[in-house]
Order: C-alpha cells, then sequence, then structure tokens
C-alpha cells in the first residue's frame, strides 16, 4: 500500500455576504457595484426631483434644506410639495422592481411579470370598484385615498392571483400556461374596469381614467406612510426569499429533496408580489411595464443567473423617478409617469417575443 499522502483540493472560497441571525444575502463584486452605482443614480435623482418644478431651487439649498436649513419657502416647497411625490415615486419603484424580479425568477421567464400575469390589472379593478362603492359616484375623497383604495387594491390583486394560478395549476404551474392563464384574466379584468368606469360620471371617469394611467401628480403624505410600512415589512422577507428562489429554480424534485416546501413557497413569492404591486398600484395607479423591465436591466448589469432583488428594487426606483421628472422637465406639459415608462416599455416587449420567436425557431 502506498504512503503517498494525498494533498486535499484547496477549498472554495465562501460566497461572500452579509448574514443577520438565521437570514443571509450573498453578494458578488459586479452585483454590489450595480447596487451602489443604482444607488447613487437615485439619490441624484431625488435631489433632481425635489429642485425642480414651477419654482426651480438649487441642488444646494434642496440639500440644505433637507438637512434642516434653507428658509421657509423652500422648507414649504421641499417638504410639503415635492418631497411626497419623490419619495412615493420611490416606494413604487422599489415594490414593483422587487415584485418583478420574484415573479421572473419564481416562474424563470422574463415574460411573467405583475403587468402581465393580471395582478396590476386585478388592483386596479379593485381600486375602481372601491372608487364606485365607496363614493357612490365615483367621488375620490381624501378618506377613500387613504384607507379603502389600498385595501380594494391590494384584495383585487390577490383575487386576480389566486385566479390565475388556480386555472394554470396541472399537477404543478408551468410558465408559459401561468401567462397565457394571466393574460386573458387580464383581458376579462380590463374589460370589468372599463364597464366600471362607464358607469361612472364623466368628471369622475376622466380622474379614474388618469389615475389608471400612472401617475404620482396626487402623492401626498397620506398615500406615503402606508406605502413606506409595506415596503419596509415586505421588501426584506422578499430579499430573505433569495437563497430559497435559487433553490427553487433547480427543479421541484432536487428542491423537495433538499427540505425546501415547494408549493409553500410559490404561494409565499407570490403573495409577496402580489402585495407589493397592490400597494404601489395604490398609491400611484398601474405604472406599467416597471415591474417588466427593471428586473432583465438589473440581470444583465450585474451579469447574474436570476434577477438580483436589491438591485432591480433601486433600479426599479430610479426609472419611476427619472420617468417622472422627464414628465415635469421635457414636456411643455405634464404627463404621467406610466406613458414615459410605457414608451420604454412596449419596445422591450416586443423585441423579448420576437427574440423568444426565433430561439423556438432554430
Amino acid at each position: 500500500m502506498s504512503n503517498t499522502a494525498i494533498t486535499p483540493a484547496p477549498a472554495k472560497p465562501a460566497d461572500r455576504g452579509v448574514k443577520v441571525g438565521p437570514f443571509g444575502v450573498p453578494w458578488r463584486p459586479r452585483a454590489l457595484a450595480t447596487s451602489l452605482a443604482a444607488l447613487a443614480l437615485l439619490l441624484v435623482l431625488i435631489v433632481a426631483g425635489v429642485a425642480q418644478g414651477s419654482t426651480t431651487l438649487a441642488p444646494g439649498d434642496v440639500i440644505r434644506t433637507l438637512l434642516g436649513g434653507g428658509t421657509y419657502p423652500q422648507h414649504l416647497i421641499v417638504f410639503d410639495l415635492r418631497l411626497p411625490r419623490v419619495l412615493t415615486g420611490v416606494l413604487v419603484g422599489i415594490c414593483l422592481g422587487v415584485a418583478g424580479a420574484l415573479t421572473q425568477t419564481f416562474t424563470n421567464n422574463p415574460l411573467a411579470t405583475p403587468d402581465v400575469i393580471g395582478v396590476t390589472a386585478g388592483a386596479s379593478s379593485g381600486a375602481v370598484a372601491a372608487i364606485l362603492i365607496g363614493g357612490g359616484s365615483f367621488t375620490v375623497t381624501n378618506t377613500l385615498l387613504s384607507s379603502g383604495i389600498p385595501v380594494a387594491a391590494t384584495a383585487g390583486a390577490l383575487l386576480a392571483s389566486a385566479l390565475v394560478y388556480g386555472l394554470g395549476w396541472r399537477n404543478g404551474v408551468d410558465s408559459y400556461r401561468l401567462i397565457l392563464v394571466g393574460i386573458g384574466v387580464q383581458s376579462v379584468l380590463t374589460a370589468l374596469t372599463s364597464y366600471l368606469l362607464v358607469r361612472a360620471q364623466i368628471q369622475d371617469a376622466t380622474r379614474a381614467a388618469a389615475w389608471l394611467v400612472g401617475s404620482l401628480t396626487g402623492a401626498s403624505w397620506t398615500s406615503f406612510w402606508p406605502l413606506l410600512i409595506v415596503t419596509a415589512v415586505f421588501t426584506p422577507i422578499a430579499i430573505a426569499c433569495s437563497a430559497p428562489l435559487a433553490v427553487a429554480q433547480l427543479g421541484d424534485e432536487t428542491a423537495t429533496s433538499v427540505g425546501l416546501g415547494v408549493q409553500r413557497h410559490r404561494l409565499l413569492i407570490i403573495a409577496l408580489a402580489v402585495i407589493l404591486t397592490g400597494a404601489a398600484v395604490a398609491a400611484a395607479g398601474p405604472i406599467g411595464f416597471v415591474a417588466f423591465v427593471v428586473p432583465q436591466i438589473a440581470l444583465r448589469t450585474t451579469g447574474a443567473s436570476r434577477p438580483p432583488i436589491i438591485a432591480s428594487g433601486l433600479l426599479g426606483a430610479a426609472l419611476v423617478i427619472g420617468a417622472d421628472l422627464a414628465s415635469r422637465t421635457l414636456f411643455p406639459y405634464q404627463i404621467p409617469v406610466g406613458l414615459l415608462t410605457t414608451v420604454v416599455g412596449a419596445p422591450y416587449l416586443i423585441w423579448l417575443l420576437i427574440r423568444h420567436r426565433k430561439e423556438l425557431a432554430r
């Protein structure tokens, strides 16, 4: 017998990351650099968004006012008029970006986003129904905006997602079947919303139609605080689901063999995406294509194997704030931010469909 010692193979370096208690979030240098760059861009856009308006402020004045300095008129402009709108846009972008990353990773399909599979349409239908029932004739009151619409939007999103998941279940959930069912449910809910608008008075229908495009015009501290609570509670949970999401991508059998409750995990992911989407829609209306485009941008900039949740949230916030800033500065009159995000996202959706068709033809 040979006495030659066997030299063990060098150990693979452990993944770096941040661990708090039982939760750990791994990161790679490129993903960290992308997230920091997105955060820096977001901070610049926040200052620019607060500075621009009918009365333009210098960036230095904005920063000084945010730090406690500035004059009384600057305090009024920054804290009462513009900061609620900008911060609401930040949270809306984070919610939509994270929700898109969750659904695209869960289904392993870039087309499976809250916009496509009916979640956003369900939230919109629920909110419009609340306006009709709560006001009697689509009269939108402050009380309804602060309590009724967020609850109704979330309930509508939950019902739509449950319907899509139930109709798409056939001994498991296939991503393309889920998308097809979602498109069908979305069409039905869109028709329902149109019916509710037809029943409304013309003035209120006009206001509701403007809200359905997606806009931050009516954002206030009243709409900001509920959205902040939802974001603060459920975004960390979504981040903590990063590791189970990676395991679930290996397939149901492999995930089950390592102890992951596949169906329970899927329901958790769907619930997180629905709650985040419903909260975003309740605060600013259905701002389209953010949940669709942003995770793919984050995926390509970080070089990851799946859409990263943190980078998706930061880039989503930057996209919403950037689009809102452009809507207020590049046009002679203010347009809804949802129109600009749709202009960005729709061509990308067409390109993605054409690319997928070519791949199937090979």
